[in-house]
């Protein structure tokens, strides 16, 4: 038997978690969402059954996987929560496919082969019939893009995904999809892009923004705390117990360990002291309420951090204190780019 179902408060403390529309869908999600990049992996069943918990008693709906996390242990163990954690229903939940799982004809990119072989191996792994959200985790140049959509409108239409979305697009990639899905009849609209995007990472702002702002498209950043920097634990040593720490996560770390990324840090650190909060509080609500973004995904290690990253919603950074943070951490936009109002 599974665990009883507890129906979720959608309470922090006082505060009623948020929920918004994804792009200009009917589609309703949390606006902060749930990661798994490590279930299965560094994160085991206790753990993600503990986080998935406090999340979805939180308010949180929108719980993110991907075929390759873990080598498709992250969906395993997901779909094994599913129902004795949580209802399936009162989960948004999104995957994605093309990263190469194997060395098979089928394995991975964007072919309709691969990419409906991908979504069957999905199914299987979370024991569901439907994924909420399908994303196409990046470009594939081999593969004309026609094929590619194609494939996600016969995953739509079949009612094996129920949304299609799109991840580590670039501006003219984004454009490009959208305009297509737009003028075939019958195609499945693209209603979610999920890339990296933080204080520390702005890139998106030259042209994915824009693009997305333009076709209707809502943003879920991923590493919205950049990559683990921004909570400031990284200011004067590698915690053992960290990513940074990891063999296989250090890269990951290191790419925003610069002089540039220290004065952001220092930046937020003291806004956060400022407003009585944390620094993972700060960083949270900066990139969850820039324009065009619906829902920052969150990793954690236990659910201490998980709660730390909810604890955001009771956050409104003052205006002074944002456009603080807009200025130290500002991208430099020349001719043809163009600022956000």
């Amino acid at each position: 038997m599974g665990r009883e179902w507890r129906a979720a408060t959608g309470r922090i403390g006082s505060v009623i978690v948020e929920q918004r529309h994804l792009g200009r869908s009917g589609l309703r999600v949390s606006r902060t969402g749930l990661g798994t990049l490590t279930w299965g992996d560094t994160t085991d069943a206790d753990t993600a059954a503990s986080l998935l918990t406090a999340f979805t008693e939180a308010g949180g709906t929108l719980v993110d996987t991907a075929d390759i996390y873990a080598d498709g242990e992250a969906e395993t163990l997901l779909g094994s929560l599913l129902d004795d954690i949580v209802p399936r229903d009162h989960v948004v939940l999104a995957t994605k496919a093309v990263a190469r799982r194997h060395d098979g004809p089928f394995g991975g990119g964007a072919s309709r082969g691969a990419l409906l072989t991908a979504l069957e191996g999905s199914l299987r792994r979370l024991d569901t019939d439907h994924i909420d959200l399908w994303q196409l985790h990046a470009w594939d140049d081999t593969v004309p893009l026609d094929e590619t959509l194609a494939a996600v409108d016969a995953a739509v239409r079949s009612g094996k995904a129920r949304y299609a979305g799109i991840s580590n697009y670039s501006g003219w990639q984004t454009a490009t999809a959208a305009t297509r899905q737009a003028h075939v009849a019958g195609a499945a609209q693209l209603v979610s892009t999920q890339v990296e995007y933080s204080l520390l990472e702005r890139g998106i702002e030259r042209e994915v923004v824009p693009a997305c702002a333009h076709h209707g498209i809502g943003l879920l950043p991923w590493a919205p705390l950049g990559r683990g920097v921004l909570t400031g634990k990284y200011r004067t040593n590698t915690p053992a117990d960290s990513r940074g720490a990891s063999a296989v996560y250090a890269p990951y770390v290191e790419r925003h360990r610069t002089d540039r990324a220290a004065r952001i840090v220092q930046a937020v650190v003291t806004a956060a002291d400022g407003l009585g909060t944390s620094p993972l509080a700060v960083a949270l609500a900066w990139v969850r309420d820039r324009p065009g973004v619906v829902a920052p995904i969150v990793g954690a290690r236990d659910t201490a951090q998980l709660r730390g990253s909810l604890a955001a919603e009771e956050l409104t950074l003052p205006t002074a204190i944002r456009a603080a943070l807009d200025d130290v951490s500002d991208l430099a936009l020349g001719y043809p780019e163009r600022h956000l109002p």
